[in-house]
């Protein structure tokens, strides 16, 4: 307003009618002092440099305890960003990770589904439990229990795994730390493993270790009182031998991840001999490939049911 009176030849009434301005609100002037609040304000956030304007607020308010004058929270919002005492906060730098469609399984080995579940014993110590499913077989390949399980005792697991089951094409997991460093990933490079992991916070693309941890939780963690960690070493060894030679899978047609993954093999090796005529990627899993392509190249258009 006071530029355009001084630059263009016009009256202050004709200017605030132009700017549908009240003359009055033009010509108020403040006549409140913010000296001392100003001066309050400053020394509590020296006191406290990473408390906020309501903190602040707060701690005014308790020092003018049976004082007539109140202050407004506003009121010291406006004094304390004039005073430029913003608290900068650094905002968490969030992990990335592209969406790679799910391949075709058509055998044992082309893909291991790893992750971690935790449970408490009646010491109360705290065990956690590093889980790798077969994603074709569903069988559970090994159940490791520990009191902490860092990548190094992960990659020995798995090593181990390895010894008696042969390498996978590729090992899918969440973006927890035992499977995102440095170790783990040289480890996969050095035995020509690929290390896929899911998109942060989406669970769901690892359906197949996550179903798994259900059925676990409900029929072995809830219903076992694990004394110690050799007590518990030795009930869920138990449990992974049962479900894997005596537990039906309805996911398999109802047999169990031993019988599927003999008969899956059995095919696999009279295809290699006859080679037959038969669909692949059936989701029970008795169709196999007339020719052993590499099925990891191919997309599922849906699963099915993963119990």
């Amino acid at each position: 307003m006071r530029r355009l009176v001084a630059e263009f030849p016009a009256s202050e009434r004709r200017v605030c009618e132009l700017m549908k301005i009240p003359r009055m609100s033009y010509r108020y002037r403040s006549r409140r002092d913010d000296k001392d609040l100003r001066e309050r304000l400053l020394a509590l956030a020296r006191e406290k440099p990473r408390f906020g304007y309501r903190r602040l607020h707060v701690l005014l308010r308790r020092d003018r305890i049976g004082e007539d004058e109140c202050i407004n929270h506003k009121r010291v919002w406006r004094v304390y960003r004039d005073l430029g005492l913003s608290v900068r906060r650094t905002r968490r730098k969030r992990l990335q990770r592209s969406l790679k469609p799910r391949p075709i399984l058509t055998a044992a080995n082309q893909e291991w589904a790893v992750d971690f579940i935790s449970d408490v014993a009646a010491s109360g110590r705290r065990l956690r439990i590093f889980s790798v499913v077969d994603s074709y077989t569903r069988e559970c390949l090994a159940l490791e229990v520990d009191t902490s399980l860092p990548s190094r005792r992960v990659t020995r697991a798995l090593t181990k795994v390895i010894e008696t089951r042969g390498a996978p094409i590729a090992i899918r997991s969440d973006n927890g730390p035992e499977v995102s460093s440095r170790h783990f990933l040289a480890w996969c490079v050095e035995r020509r493993i690929d290390a896929v992991h899911i998109q942060p916070g989406k669970p769901t693309q690892n359906p197949h270790v996550e179903s798994f941890h259900g059925r676990f939780r409900d029929e072995c963690l809830n219903v076992s009182w694990f004394w110690n960690l050799f007590d518990a070493r030795h009930k869920i060894a138990t449990w992974r031998t049962e479900y894997n030679c005596d537990r039906p899978h309805s996911a398999l047609a109802y047999r169990t991840p031993a019988e599927f993954a003999a008969k899956a093999a059995s095919l696999s090796l009279a295809s290699n001999t006859t080679q037959p005529d038969l669909p692949q990627g059936c989701p029970d899993g008795l169709a196999v490939a007339t020719a052993p392509a590499p099925a990891l190249t191919q997309i599922r258009p849906c699963e099915g049911s993963l119990r």
